[in-house]
């Protein structure tokens, strides 16, 4: 199932480039930001040839800010973020973000000529939390959908979880690190994260 989150997260590369304009519907900026992006993705010769610096880098500094990370490892984690302390919370946050970005940057190379369709938004004007839905379209294959969980926060929309082919992200990775928690408590899996991170391990 992770290779199929894997597959379609040219999404997460794609959706969330530049901070949102104030008064933004979150569907406008997903199709805005991912245009800007998705071209960089065709132009940039160093991603297309599979350079994992500049790939880091761009995740890093025009992706990232843009997701709400705290969530998504508190979705992870389930009833378990709940037990951690509040240092114990931030350790874990950092590293599932050096996590994801290190898992999914090389599905920035496997971009090549799908576009996307996007979905009209089905969600209350004044709603606060909304699902965006859109459908990678790749050629000779089955199209992929997928959808965007996004907040908003201080007028500005992140993104907490991206939904590939109608499985979470973030909830994937719950029963994993329920396992770990049960087995080292809460700090062996921070200690776990942290060794994967450092041996750029999967």
């Amino acid at each position: 199932m992770r290779n199929a989150i894997c597959s379609g997260l040219l999404a997460f590369a794609a959706a969330f480039v530049v901070s949102a304009h104030a008064e933004e519907a979150p569907d406008a900026m997903v199709k805005r930001v991912s245009q800007e992006v998705l071209q960089t993705i065709k132009s940039d010769p160093k991603i297309q040839s599979g350079d994992q610096a500049r790939i880091r880098e761009v995740m890093e500094s025009k992706l990232a800010p843009n997701f709400d990370f705290e969530r998504m490892t508190a979705l992870a984690m389930g009833r378990n973020w709940r037990q951690a302390t509040p240092e114990q919370q931030k350790r874990l946050t950092t590293e599932f973000k050096t996590l994801l970005v290190r898992t999914y940057s090389g599905a920035l190379t496997q971009y090549r000529d799908q576009t996307i369709d996007y979905k009209p938004l089905r969600a209350d004007p004044n709603s606060s939390d909304v699902m965006v839905r859109t459908e990678v379209v790749r050629q000779g294959q089955t199209p992929v959908q997928i959808d965007y969980g996004m907040e908003k926060k201080d007028g500005t929309w992140k993104a907490y979880d991206v939904v590939v082919g109608g499985v979470s992200l973030v909830t994937n990775y719950r029963d994993e690190f329920g396992e770990q928690v049960r087995a080292g408590g809460i700090d062996g899996l921070i200690k776990t994260l942290a060794t994967k991170n450092g041996s750029g391990a999967k």
